[in-house]
């Protein structure tokens, strides 16, 4: 029997102010995210010591990498809130708790101003990053997904990542900007704190956003009937548990290319392969810009020939591309360059179409928790982890191709993940 529709009409537009409340809060993730992945080999040297470079920048991946083991925390607890509370209150408390833990990273006192302490704030602060970010994409996407016409969702949830890479994009270029225009000499020695503290007023922004927007028709409907689940996290592992299995498949190589390609590469350009480090950089933003203008089209792809297509065909193109792909790094930046941006088109298509597929999943009782937890899990197996790995993978064997391998890796367990869905393009969301 035909589940009761909750999604808005066809022919209704989503207002603008619902699509830039849904995409605000990925772009400061993904600043905040995307600033710390490309100034780790600065960080490397102010927050841990020691007389092997490699063994000081791996400290700082596994920092990195900390944030993403909190991400699945941050969906319990967030999605808990968004699912008994409404998708705006806790959306406004993702942004805000991540613009502070950025901010304070900003500020902290180095390993030479008071040692060991210096690398615990640190991974305090991610800490309090990760949760932040656990909360935020599920909400994003149940938000928009809520406020979408069946037949444009997957356009406009594309809207939301859009945002995340919008916001490595912004990361990217300033820190650019700032090794330009100050030297590298003053961004290793303090200019790194800047985009840290950008990241204050990018919050603000956010909330204010976020503070004038009405909770979505899907949730005030099931508010309205009473029908709010009492323990969202418990009625999605009890009755939605392959939803959840499926979600975690997807979400595996969409994070381990968003990961390597859009910040392990910068690593992987100037520490293994040599390149000047502000053309590495302009080679991420270029590769971020060309994905970002491109999501969209992805997204309404899914639309147009179905979900589950885009995904096989982004999870075949990953087992194809990425060993030729880092073999082109080495020959020269135009390769280099070119390279990067076919492979990031990727990670463009698996963003373009998860979260409309993820919203579909799940009816609204539980749509925040179920989409956050299972997308974090993901994301805490294959993302925060993806350049830690790269990096100790290149240093135990020596060659430049094996993070190609962990990127086909992935690819595999996304394909038989994306080979069992059932095509949900064009439905109608559920209440139950």
């Amino acid at each position: 029997m035909a589940e009761p529709a909750t999604s808005a009409p066809q022919e209704q537009k989503v207002p603008p102010r619902v699509v830039a409340a849904g995409a605000v809060g990925s772009i400061v993730e993904y600043f905040d995210f995307g600033v710390y992945g490309y100034v780790a080999t600065i960080l490397a040297t102010h927050f841990f010591v020691s007389g092997d470079d490699t063994a000081a920048l791996l400290s700082t991946l596994a920092t990195f990498a900390v944030a993403f083991a909190l991400r699945p925390v941050g969906g319990v607890i967030f999605g808990h809130l968004g699912d008994r509370y409404g998708r705006k209150n806790a959306l406004a408390g993702t942004v805000v708790l991540m613009a502070v833990a950025s901010g304070l990273i900003g500020v902290l006192p180095t390993y030479g101003a008071i040692g060991v302490g210096a690398s615990a704030l640190l991974v305090l602060a991610r800490c309090l990053q990760g949760i932040a970010a656990g909360g935020e994409l599920g909400g994003a996407a149940s938000f928009v997904a809520e406020y979408s016409p069946p037949k444009r969702r997957g356009m406009y949830c594309s809207t939301t990542q859009t945002g995340a890479l919008g916001g490595s994009l912004l990361a990217a270029l300033t820190v650019s900007l700032l090794n330009e225009t100050l030297g590298e000499e003053a961004m290793h020695d303090w200019a790194w704190r800047l985009p840290f503290l950008i990241a204050i007023p990018l919050g603000v922004v956010g909330l204010l956003i976020r503070a004038k927007l009405h909770d979505s028709p899907s949730f005030r409907k099931v508010e309205q009937k009473d029908e709010k689940s009492g323990a969202p996290v418990l009625e999605a592992l009890r009755l939605h548990r392959r939803a959840l299995i499926q979600c975690v498949g997807l979400s595996i190589l969409l994070f381990s290319a968003y990961y390597v390609f859009y910040v392990y590469v910068n690593i992987h350009l100037t520490e293994t392969v040599g390149m000047d480090s502000g053309l590495a950089f302009w080679s991420t933003s270029a590769t971020l810009a060309v994905s970002t203008v491109c999501m969209p089209l992805f997204g309404a792809l899914t639309d147009r020939v179905g979900r589950k297509p885009v995904f096989v065909g982004a999870s075949v193109a990953a087992l194809v591309l990425p060993v030729p792909g880092f073999m082109l790094f080495e020959m020269g930046p135009g390769w280099a360059i070119s390279a990067h941006i076919v492979m990031g088109l990727i990670d463009s298509a698996l963003m373009g179409a998860a979260f409309s597929t993820f919203a579909e999943m799940f009816p609204t009782r539980v749509r925040y928790t179920g989409i956050a937890l299972g997308f974090n899990i993901g994301s805490a197996a294959a993302g925060g982890t993806a350049p830690y790995i790269c990096t100790w993978l290149v240093d135990q064997t020596g060659s430049p191709l094996a993070p190609a391998w962990f990127v086909i890796g992935t690819a595999v367990l996304t394909l038989i993940a994306a080979l069992t869905l059932k095509e949900t393009a064009g439905t109608t969301l559920r209440d139950a």
